[in-house]
């Protein structure tokens, strides 16, 4: 997937600079993309990601 598509579904799912966990990785599973490609997009976009199911944000 490109790289743009992800970044602008990542854009629309946040709410307010955040992006949960689990919505990350719904992301990543619908659109066909890696977690990974998910959280570099947050990152780009300056999103945190909360809830983290790992405990690490």
């Amino acid at each position: 997937m490109e790289v743009n598509k992800i970044e602008e579904v990542v854009k629309n799912q946040s709410s307010e600079g955040n992006i949960s966990c689990s919505e990350a990785f719904n992301i990543a599973k619908e659109y066909g993309c890696s977690p990974k490609e998910v959280g570099e997009a947050c990152d780009r976009l300056k999103i945190k990601i909360v809830s983290c199911q790992l405990g690490c944000f």
